[in-house]
């Protein structure tokens, strides 16, 4: 019996994400695995914000690419990189695990948190959905854009004089670095990006292993990560607009799923909220984000539209 091609980026992070999987597959499906390494675009083009260069799929294309050219079996993605449309001979089958979904601020101060960081204290991140929200809460904050692997971006504290770096928990955690955060920043205070923490296999829906990766899904993980693309895809949203959704579970079985849509300045941000049983996961998260585009989110999506054509 031939190997599971696994196709994943070749960084650091996505290679322990790759490896977990792998090791799933071995244990509880009883197949050889190998790795297949892509370079995508996101990984090419390492000195522009993901923002000008297009943003939809960026880690994605490529690893596609290889499933539908049958070059791979299934791909290992971080969720959140995903987005709102897939090519239709592929699905998502299976969502095995989330770790801790929250954001996470690094500084060289162990005890240091966003409220009681400096005024005009410098902090580095990539993503237009931490600046919105970082300005939104502190409008004094100095926000430096930034690039790269987790280790290159906490390496910018010392390289760029910079008073702290905000990622993401899990992508620390799974690289064994938890005891780099400072702060593990309540989704009250910043809420997560579409999926945060959790991983995505693709695969092709006509391919006999489909059903039998499908065993290693969670469901709990799935109906919040249901919720929350939905999100995505009414706001036919991607990772790079600073938009933000999180789906938790309360008491009896329900769940809670907030979210947000910002102006990238922070000076606009709409949100809203719904709660309801898991059956309907999807539904909530449309009528979250139906509820924001009532809100003036259109006008804030209008406003985002300008800005990417300028």
């Amino acid at each position: 019996m031939t190997a599971v091609r696994i196709a994943t980026r070749g960084s650091d992070l996505a290679l322990v994400q790759a490896r977990y999987v792998a090791a799933r597959i071995e244990a509880e499906l009883g197949r050889e695995t190998e790795l297949v390494i892509v370079k995508t675009t996101g990984d090419r083009v390492r000195n522009v914000s993901l923002a000008k260069i297009g943003g939809k799929g960026l880690f994605v294309k490529e690893i596609e690419e290889a499933l539908l050219e049958e070059r791979a079996d299934v791909a290992v993605h971080s969720a959140k990189d995903l987005p709102a449309q897939l090519p239709d001979e592929l699905a998502l089958v299976a969502f095995p695990q989330r770790e801790d979904p929250r954001d996470a601020l690094v500084t060289r101060d162990s005890d240091a948190c966003i409220a009681g960081l400096a005024e005009g204290a410098r902090i580095g991140t990539g993503s237009t959905r931490r600046k919105a929200q970082l300005l939104a809460l502190r409008p004094d904050l100095e926000i430096v854009p930034l690039r790269g692997n987790v280790p290159t971006r906490i390496g910018k504290l010392e390289s760029d004089r910079l008073d702290g770096v905000v990622l993401a928990c899990a992508g620390l955690d799974r690289l064994g670095r938890g005891g780099d955060i400072s702060e593990r920043i309540s989704p009250d205070v910043l809420l997560p990006a579409v999926c945060q923490g959790s991983l995505a296999l693709e695969a092709r829906i006509a391919d006999p292993l489909f059903e039998r990766l499908a065993g290693l899904d969670d469901a709990k993980v799935r109906a919040a990560a249901s919720a929350e693309r939905a999100f995505l895809v009414r706001l036919e949203g991607d990772c790079t607009m600073p938009m933000a959704v999180f789906a938790e579970w309360q008491d009896q079985g329900a769940l809670r799923v907030r979210g947000l849509l910002a102006s990238s300045d922070g000076r606009q941000l709409a949100r809203s909220e719904e709660s309801g049983p898991a059956d309907r996961a999807a539904k909530l998260g449309a009528r979250v984000a139906e509820a924001i585009l009532a809100q003036g989110g259109d006008d804030i999506l209008r406003g985002l539209g300008e800005r990417s054509g300028e």
